[in-house]
Order: structure tokens, then sequence, then C-alpha cells
């Protein structure tokens, strides 16, 4: 079975998310992390994740080797996946389960089912959803499976042939959300310029998925950053030569604060790491 090859883009997405600024509730110079609920800003659940929930049908194929080359960098703003820590756990999603590079971070289960392609008693995997599969609108939607509706997961060969023979091409799975389970705490990866701050944000456990952050220097108030594309959040507000502090919130209704996780000194294209994950 020849299966049509499918050439990885990266889409530019930028969406504001407004959130409100928190009062800290310990010293400001402790470099700790404070949940905090949806419930108690009073804040209604903005893209609420159902982890652990009931089974839905899809279909898989692979993409890029065993080495795992081609499904680096991707729509979410990863980058190297092993460095970040991703690995060959990743997949490509259909525009149904992409949102707009919302979805970027959340964590999928998988099966595979009815097919003779499936590998006998494989069991699932657990994947991140690191990049985009493309719609391609010239052809009609039954012969392109990342053409919306289709709910779609192109993964990397190593987890498609997890669960599939290499030979199968494309095979039905079933898929739910699942919990995140990263190493060590939230890390926040600082890139641009002084007068233009992107911020990527990785490693999220729980939900996975953030739908909004924060930042605030030690001389500033918190200020809302915007989504730029996948989980790179940017503001024009320079910053340079303050300790900076994050506000992350996920789409569970989870949130969490990081103090002073930046020193004085920080500087672009250094990465610096949250003592607490979801």
């Amino acid at each position: 079975m020849v299966r049509p090859k499918t050439k990885r883009s990266c889409i530019f997405i930028r969406h504001g998310f407004s959130i409100l600024p928190l009062t800290p509730i310990r010293d400001p110079h402790e470099p700790t992390a404070i949940l905090v609920s949806v419930a108690d800003l009073g804040l209604a659940h903005v893209g609420l994740s159902n982890t652990n929930s009931v089974w839905y049908d899809a279909h898989a194929t692979f993409y890029g080797d065993l080495s795992g080359g081609e499904t680096m960098q991707g729509a979410c703003g990863y980058g190297d996946l092993f460095k970040q820590g991703y690995g060959l756990e990743t997949a490509a999603l259909s525009t149904a389960l992409f949102n707009n590079g919302q979805t970027c971070g959340a964590c999928f289960e998988l099966e595979c089912v009815n097919s003779q392609w499936c590998k006998p008693k494989a069991g699932s995997i657990k994947i991140t959803a690191t990049n985009f599969c493309p719609p391609n609108y010239a052809e009609p939607v039954q012969y392109h499976w990342c053409n919306p509706p289709n709910k779609h997961f192109d993964l990397s060969m190593k987890m498609f042939t997890s669960i599939a023979e290499y030979r199968g091409g494309i095979v039905p799975v079933r898929f739910r959300r699942v919990a995140c389970q990263k190493s060590g705490g939230v890390r926040f990866e600082i890139k641009g310029n002084p007068y233009f701050i992107m911020v990527l944000v990785y490693n999220v456990g729980g939900a996975g998925d953030v739908i909004s952050v924060a930042i605030k220097g030690d001389k500033s108030n918190w200020v809302a950053m915007q989504r730029n594309w996948g989980q790179i959040w940017n503001t024009g507000v320079n910053l340079v030569g303050q300790r900076l502090s994050f506000m992350v919130r996920t789409s569970d209704g989870r949130s969490m604060t990081f103090y002073n996780v930046a020193p004085e000194s920080w500087g672009f294209g250094q990465t610096f790491e949250g003592r607490s994950n979801f």
C-alpha cells in the first residue's frame, strides 16, 4: 500500500488571551509555584480539557523515518523535540484536533483497532501534540485524512510501528485525552529582542496545553502575553534587567505562578525551569 506523502508546514497563528493579574500570596522574591484554580479567580473555564475521557475514533499514519528527523521543529514551536524532552513520542494533528495551535502540548493515548495491520497485544501508546498535519482542500475529504472534519494523528514512525505494521500505512485508531507526565518543572525559553519578547512554554504536565500566559518583572506589574503561534507567547513590554515571573494557565482550568524563574541577568536564547509542574 502506497501512502501519500504529507509535508509538515509551520503555521503562524496569532490569538490574544486576556487574563486577570494575580496578587502574590507569597513573598514575591521566593522562587516557588502556587496553584490557583479558575474558580478562585471567578473565571469561566476556557478550552477545558477532559483528560482520561471517553474514547473517540480516528485514523493514524506516520511521517519521517525511525530517526525522527522530519518530526523536529513543527507548528507548535518546540524546535528540537529531543532537546525539549518530547523525543519521538509525538504526533501532528489534523485541523479538527489542532485547534489553531491551542492543542499544542496536550497528551493523547491511542490504540490501533479493527485492522489486519494492528500488532496483536501491542497495547496503547501515549503521545504529545507537537505539530500540525495540514489539510489539502484540492482533494475530497475521504482521500486526504487531515482535511476537516477528520480526526487524524500523523505519528512519528517509531510510534506508528509500535502499534501497527509499517506496510499498513494508515490504520483506524481510538484515542482519548490523558494527563501529561513530565519530568522536572515547567520550562521557559526566552527569545526575541528587548522590544518583542517571546517565550516558549514547554514541558508542561497535566493537561499540557497552555491557554494563557502572563509575565511580570520584579519592577513591573503582571502583563498578559499573546499567543504568537503554537506555544510561543509574546509581549512588547521591555523587561530586560528584571527578574521574571510567569503565570501559566492550562485548558483544564488550573493555573500556576512561577516567581523569579529568570534572574536579572537573563539573556535571549536562555531557558529557565520552574520548581513545579502541573
